[in-house]
């Protein structure tokens, strides 16, 4: 089992336990809904969206990590917690330091074995800056940028590009209707608020300027030419800007693919950012959803118009903390990245 070799900050079983325990309870909270309507075998147009567009279990939430740079420690943990920390030193990219010569990968004995052993003895006081007190559970970040170290640097420059951008407020949402814009079958089971000739035309009577390629993407052939702007993957880093509701959706995405390097708390704060984005994307598309318990927001009138733009400016400042969050996990991630084969300092 390889160990690391980058600085790292214990977290005592105080505190990693009671951070997992109220990490799990959060989650909980969150994705009961989904959970009730999956074993009542029912669907919400709305919220189902997050789990299956990106996509994401309840059980994939609620496993909480401490992140990058962050080890957990074993020396006077409680029975319980010390299982725990067996199990995560069996997980993909995870690595118990110190490790023996003799202690091989995905193995639940040697890693008990390592986590029981008592720390050398101590000569004083312990303080911060003496690092963990015995064994630790933490990221092997060198074997997870060995694995990701591509999509790391893509999603880094693109959450650094999109972040440096203005954000754009005049889009009205209007890439929902281009998605059913003459078209008689819909994605959704409801009913278009405005019927198909009243969808469509808004759509014509109103500038569509979508800058999202994976909202324009499933734009119908007729209403890709109406678009301003031709969006493709090879060109989002060009085009991603902060005002957009999926890119700021798609932080839970970025946090997805960062995995266990990024902290447990940053995930569900993603996640609770793009479920309210969410609501506003369908409150303010051709559907009529009161049956799901959302009123309208009727972007075809100056009313309308003026409560997307304000709330889409509110997300847009929810998203930028988040966004510079998940950037510092991949600068910490980039910086402990091998060179030509270096195990990296």
């Amino acid at each position: 089992m390889p160990t690391v070799t980058s600085p790292a900050r214990p977290l005592a079983p105080a505190v990693w336990t009671a951070r997992a325990a109220a990490h799990a309870a959060r989650a909980d909270a969150l994705t009961a809904a989904r959970r009730r309507r999956r074993s009542h075998h029912e669907k919400d147009a709305v919220e189902d969206f997050l789990f299956e567009y990106y996509p994401v279990r309840p059980a994939q939430l609620a496993r909480w990590h401490p992140g990058v740079g962050v080890t957990l420690e074993a020396a006077g943990a409680e029975p319980a917690a010390l299982e725990e920390l067996e199990r995560r030193a069996t997980w993909r990219w995870h690595t118990v330091t110190p490790a023996g010569p003799d202690v091989g990968e995905d193995s639940v004995h040697q890693a008990h074995r390592i986590l029981t052993d008592p720390p050398t003895a101590s000569t004083g006081p312990r303080t911060a800056s003496d690092g963990p007190a015995g064994p630790t559970v933490t990221l092997d970040v060198a074997a997870f940028m060995t694995d990701r170290g591509p999509g790391v640097r893509w999603l880094h420059n693109l959450l650094g590009r999109t972040a440096a951008r203005p954000a754009q407020l005049g889009c009205l949402g209007l890439h929902e209707w281009a998605m059913v814009y003459r078209q008689d079958e819909h994605r959704h089971e409801l009913p278009l608020r405005l019927g198909q000739a009243g969808t469509d035309a808004v759509v014509e009577a109103h500038p569509v300027r979508c800058t999202h390629f994976d909202a324009f993407r499933f734009f119908t052939a007729p209403a890709r030419p109406l678009n301003r702007l031709q969006p493709a993957r090879a060109t989002q880093p060009d085009l991603e800007q902060p005002g957009c509701l999926h890119a700021n959706m798609d932080l839970l995405k970025a946090a997805l693919k960062l995995g266990p390097a990024c902290p447990g708390e940053l995930l569900l704060d993603c996640f609770e950012l793009a479920h309210d984005i969410r609501v506003l994307d369908m409150q303010a598309s051709p559907y009529d959803v009161t049956s799901l318990g959302h009123a309208p927001v009727a972007i075809e009138t100056a009313a309308g118009r003026a409560e997307y733009v304000a709330r889409q400016r509110g997300f847009a400042d929810r998203a930028d903390p988040l966004r510079t969050r998940l950037t510092d996990v991949t600068t910490t991630l980039l910086a402990h990245e091998p060179t030509d084969g270096a195990t990296p300092a």
